[in-house]
């Protein structure tokens, strides 16, 4: 049984002989000829580059994951020379810092470890408030070159305000949710039990009160971002209002202390800010549609 079959394939050992037998060339002169007068001619990749383009070869794509490696590496590299930095200058500066920290309210340590760990969350949370601009420019110039254009372009342009919008977050907490519901609290246990507040327990409550706050505040560039995309529209935002307080409400009770007032002071800006988010969507909506009909 012939295994090329009926096609006349001819293996390279056979073509081999063929171009040894003068019989075998006149038969390729033929089969030249009839391919020539019937107009099929064989794909054959050029130099000149007009060909099919030869898929990629494994090491291209090792060489191209390695890249993409070492420049993560580079930029992880500097974000955290970058955070060091900070993190020296805050605690060798913590001095000066730590009536900003305190408010004047009376601490107390339950062992010598608790000062270490005082010190450490509070250069920790306070370095990486410092650094965070930094630490997005190296994510941003990581991210870049794979991002689409409108995605590049609209992190380009919003970057500034998502940090102006954490900094307003973490403010907020500090200076009204913070010591209100602190004071709450106080004055709740001061009723029938003789308050002493640790340092250790002071630095949770106080990072909780202010460092989520600073992400929930980026709810308005979410948005943004997400319909730009096409994820998201003002309409399907509006269909699903209900349920999207009751998952503000949900997420303002897991990120602060577990109080009413703390919780009420969480969601009240919580939902002013995802109707500002609607009335964002609907006019950046109403700017593409111009747009798209002046092209038009």
């Amino acid at each position: 049984m012939d295994p090329y079959g009926e096609n006349k394939l001819i293996s390279p050992l056979h073509k081999k002989k063929a171009s040894e037998d003068p019989a075998g060339q006149e038969q390729q002169k033929a089969d030249s000829k009839t391919e020539h007068e019937t107009g099929e001619v064989s794909k054959k990749p050029n130099s000149s580059g007009g060909g099919p383009k030869p898929p990629e070869e494994p090491e291209d794509r090792v060489e191209t994951l390695v890249d993409h490696l070492g420049d993560l590496r580079k930029q992880l590299i500097k974000s955290a020379i970058v955070f060091l930095f900070f993190l020296l200058l805050v605690f060798s500066t913590l001095n000066f810092w730590f009536p900003y920290v305190v408010k004047g309210n009376e601490l107390v340590i339950l062992g010598p470890l608790e000062v270490v760990k005082f010190y450490t969350s509070i250069s920790a949370t306070m370095a990486l408030g410092l650094s965070l601009p930094f630490l997005v420019h190296f994510i941003w110039q990581f991210v870049k070159p794979g991002l689409e254009e409108t995605e590049a372009k609209f992190l380009g342009v919003y970057s500034p305000v998502m940090l102006l919008l954490f900094l307003f977050g973490v403010a907020f907490g500090y200076f009204i949710v913070n010591p209100l519901s602190y004071q709450f609290l106080i004055g709740l246990g001061a009723a029938n039990f003789d308050v002493m507040i640790s340092a250790n327990e002071y630095v949770h409550f106080l990072i909780m009160t202010t460092i989520p706050l600073g992400l929930l505040f980026e709810m308005p560039i979410l948005a943004l971002f997400l319909s730009s995309i096409g994820v998201l529209t003002s309409v399907s935002m509006k269909k699903v209002r209900k349920w999207s307080y009751l998952g503000l409400a949900i997420v303002s009770a897991l990120i602060t202390p577990p109080d009413f007032l703390s919780q009420l002071l969480v969601l009240v800006p919580m939902a002013g800010l995802y109707e500002a988010s609607i009335y964002i969507v609907k006019k950046m909506e109403a700017r593409n549609e111009r747009m798209e009909d002046t092209t038009v």
